[in-house]
């Protein structure tokens, strides 16, 4: 299939790109390069475009042909959002509505949209279903659960195909260590302690040791970043297979503490991690866990490279390689193959 792919510049969309071209399909990236990288883009061309620019939308559907969409376009960054939320709502909420419109134009019936568990809140129970209510805490998630309900709408109103894929915290870099994780600011946990082992901070700061967890850090459900890409290749086969709607969580059902990190990066890079402990944020649950029995059903979807050591593994192998240089295209390693190359198959890669 050609499948049109936004923001496979981004961090889990590069990796989604390297599943698909591995599995056959033909890709085509779409990307403003606002977050995303140009290197990250490997074996598939490149359109430089923002999702709100209908009419580049249109010149892009029309030059490229694609019969299905996969959605990973879009800001993620929860403070952000509260701080901007009318840039959240006009480039993730505006921009999906602009690719539906030039989908349906186009006679494009089946979208694999990145959604996540940010769409739930706060929760009343862990793990957490599909079912629970969704009561978004930032605009980030609202969002999210925006796209998703015009998701929903379209699918009665259109007969549009879809499948929404709630992320809990996607984690870990391609084991062949071509693509990785890079956000400038980082945010994420384990790029922030592995900079903490690397030297790059003073200390790791853990907002809150008093919750209601056994060792009072914060717990989360992470899944390894090759996992999610799998997912979103039997999503898109489901969908092709057997129509209609889907929308399931992506996690382990683990739940992991900070402190349990800090120790695992520590036992991986054989290097201490000084932490310093801050006070709560705003809003953060003790725990967010995903019930993942829905995925397995559905798509037959299990985590295969989502152990804490492997998550930890890949992501300290890329970090402690890239960490702190600039990525441009001119400095990427000699071997490693750039925008429009093929990729090279791999036992250990992002492969269902």
């Amino acid at each position: 299939m050609k499948i049109l792919l936004t923001g496979g510049a981004g961090y889990v969309g590069s990796h989604a790109a390297k599943a698909l071209s591995q599995a056959g399909h033909e890709v085509v990236v779409v990307d403003n390069l606002s977050r995303g990288h140009r290197w990250a883009v490997r074996g598939a061309p490149l359109e430089v475009a923002d999702l709100t620019d209908e009419p580049a939308l249109r010149r892009i559907f029309r030059a490229h042909q694609p019969e299905a969409v996969m959605h990973f376009a879009a800001f993620a960054y929860v403070g952000e959002s509260m701080a901007e939320p009318g840039r959240y709502f006009r480039n993730n909420v505006e921009g999906s509505f602009t690719l539906l419109r030039v989908m349906l134009e186009h006679d494009v019936k089946d979208i694999v949209f990145s959604s996540t568990c940010a769409t739930y809140g706060t929760p009343g129970t862990l793990p957490i279903r599909e079912d629970a209510p969704q009561n978004p805490v930032n605009p980030y998630g609202e969002s999210k659960k925006m796209v998703e309900s015009a998701l929903r709408w379209y699918a009665d109103c259109h007969g549009l195909r879809y499948a929404a894929l709630r992320y809990f915290n996607a984690a870990g870099d391609d084991p062949d260590g071509e693509i990785g994780e890079c956000h400038r600011p980082e945010t994420h946990l384990i790029p922030s302690i592995i900079e903490t082992a690397l030297g790059q901070r003073a200390a790791l700061r853990i907002f809150g040791d008093d919750f209601p967890t056994p060792d009072g850090t914060c717990q989360r459900d992470y899944v390894h970043v090759c996992d999610l890409a799998t997912a979103h290749l039997l999503a898109l086969q489901r969908l092709r297979a057997r129509g209609g709607t889907l929308q399931v969580n992506l996690g382990t059902g683990q739940a992991i503490s900070v402190h349990q990190m800090v120790r695992m990066v520590e036992q991986v890079s054989g290097r201490r991690i000084p932490v310093h402990i801050a006070a709560r944020r705003d809003g953060d649950p003790a725990a967010l866990v995903a019930d993942p029995s829905r995925a397995a059903e559905q798509l037959g979807w299990q985590p295969r490279h989502s152990s804490l050591e492997e998550i930890v593994g890949t992501a300290w192998a890329w970090h402690s390689k890239h960490l702190g240089k600039r990525l441009e295209q001119s400095e990427w390693p000699v071997g490693v193959p750039m925008s429009g190359q093929s990729y090279q198959r791999s036992a250990i890669g992002c492969q269902p």
